[in-house]
């Protein structure tokens, strides 16, 4: 048995082989106790995710099990119950997939893989081990544009965790384009044409109908059909056109570290270190989508900039959409040279060290596209790669896998109101959160009523969504509910 066409070994298209034959599995009846087998069968830690209907691609040659009713505790796929060989009514369109949790792999080259999974799992039994730096894909690396003249223009694209898709263009608009231009951090939208300005896509339609308001952290935030719900053709691709970027991280290894530089007018400058603390680089790590602050660093760090110094005795509260809206001298008033620039590290990337100082992070694995790669040098516990948009915990519960549903915004976590919430949610949830299968879908705020706002309501996921905030729902912060309505979510764990 393998998976195919996945990122790595431990995830794909299952293929097996039987009596010299090659072939596919059918995905009627195929779900996480089916996955569970494989995973376990190719040493591949849990499973995530039973994808179907070819998610991985369709396969060739013969489709050799259907029906399959695993129970989850086989040692071999091969063992469940299913049709008999090569007995079954489906098309490779049918081809059914697996994706595990794996487990972190090491070579003897000073390089180490470790295999992000399609959700955010919680690590904690990862042993200790040494890094200097590790580069995750970015909260951006799940929506880019393209086909244009630079990467603030062109079609719009979205990354499930295994393919790029497009976006339908019924009811774009530039509140549409104000969320993606911000989350590129490409400054203010200029257009929001449609009809496929840019080019035809490929590959899959991943939302249809999208309404922002204009102020939601991530389009996926925005009310929307459904992920994977439209009636489109790719001739309808959406795009947009942003001014392009008025601020920039410059001189480290990705677009979230680096000496801190302002646009003004037709040339780049600097900020000054004087009272440059965490709060400051809170806004311009969330105004770059480049998730959480993790350091915000003095005496030109990452290089000494040229050019003017802009702002001087930055004092954000952090709350702040810009960090221009933040209290300061004035600007271009400041008494400091290029020796003091500002600098920032983000936790859109691992950010073990390249600066030489020991960091230990509680968190999570990544959800992106493609692995992890680090190399030696520096400690670290644990690791923290952020999931696009906000993050997800259970609370409340007796442990990390039951308890009422809490989102992160990007500053803050809110909760779910438990309109139409059903165990179609609850899975989502669970798979989301390596909790396996889901027992109950409690509402009534079961786990204690949650404090903070409330960050989604009429939730309506099929159940094969990628993380929650794929599913439809009213839009993000669009609610008609109060806390004693707070879901929740109890997983088999």
């Amino acid at each position: 048995i393998q998976l195919v066409n996945g990122r790595h070994r431990c995830e794909g298209r299952v293929e097996i082989s039987h009596r010299g034959r090659t072939g596919t599995v059918c995905d009627d009846y195929w779900d996480l106790a089916d996955a569970l087998v494989v995973c376990r069968q190719l040493g591949c830690g849990k499973a995530i995710a039973a994808p179907g209907n070819a998610y991985f691609g369709g396969g060739s040659g013969d489709i050799l099990l259907d029906n399959v009713r695993c129970s989850g505790n086989e040692v071999s796929l091969f063992r469940c119950n299913h049709s008999g060989w090569r007995i079954h009514n489906c098309a490779h369109y049918e081809d059914a997939g697996v994706v595990c949790s794996g487990a972190a792999t090491f070579s003897f080259l000073n390089i180490f893989a470790i295999n992000c999974t399609l959700s955010c799992l919680s690590l904690p039994h990862l042993p200790r081990v040494t890094l200097t730096h590790a580069v995750c894909p970015v909260p951006g690396a799940s929506l880019r544009l393209s086909g244009g003249r630079n990467g603030c223009e062109g079609r719009v694209e979205l990354y499930s965790g295994s393919a790029w898709g497009t976006v339908c263009d019924d009811q774009w608009d530039l509140q549409d384009a104000q969320v993606v231009c911000r989350q590129l951090g490409c400054g203010e939208p200029v257009a929001a044409p449609g009809n496929a300005r840019f080019g035809v896509g490929s590959g899959r339609i991943f939302l249809d109908d999208v309404q922002c308001r204009g102020d939601e952290p991530s389009l996926q935030m925005c009310r929307h059909n459904g992920w994977g719900v439209h009636n489109c053709g790719h001739v309808e691709d959406a795009s947009v056109i942003c001014a392009g970027a008025s601020l920039r991280l410059s001189g480290g290894r990705n677009g979230c570290e680096g000496r801190v530089e302002l646009y003004h007018g037709s040339t780049w400058g600097t900020v000054c270190d004087d009272q440059w603390d965490l709060q400051d680089a809170q806004v311009v790590c969330r105004q770059l989508g480049c998730g959480e602050p993790v350091a915000a660093l003095d005496t030109a760090r990452f290089g000494v900039g040229s050019g003017r110094i802009f702002l001087d005795d930055v004092q954000c509260r952090g709350d702040e959409p810009s960090l221009q809206m933040c209290r300061h001298n004035g600007w271009g008033v400041h008494n400091c040279r290029h020796v003091e620039d500002a600098s920032v590290i983000c936790a859109g990337v691992w950010a073990a060290e390249s600066l030489g100082f020991q960091t230990d992070f509680t968190g999570w694995a990544c959800w992106g596209g493609g692995g992890c790669m680090c190399q030696a040098g520096v400690t670290l516990t644990h690791a923290v790669c952020p999931v696009p948009g906000a993050s997800l915990r259970l609370s409340g519960g007796s442990n990390g896998c039951e308890g009422r549903v809490e989102l992160y915004s990007g500053s803050t976590w809110g909760t779910v109101c438990d309109d139409q919430w059903d165990l179609q949610d609850a899975q989502v949830v669970c798979r989301q959160l390596g909790c396996g299968e889901p027992v109950d879908a409690p509402g009534n705020a079961r786990f204690g009523v949650g404090s903070g706002r409330i960050f989604l309501d009429d939730v309506q996921c099929r159940g094969d969504e990628p993380s929650l905030q794929m599913c439809r729902h009213n839009g993000w912060g669009m609610h008609n509910c109060e806390h004693v309505e707070d879901a929740s979510v109890i997983c088999a764990g």
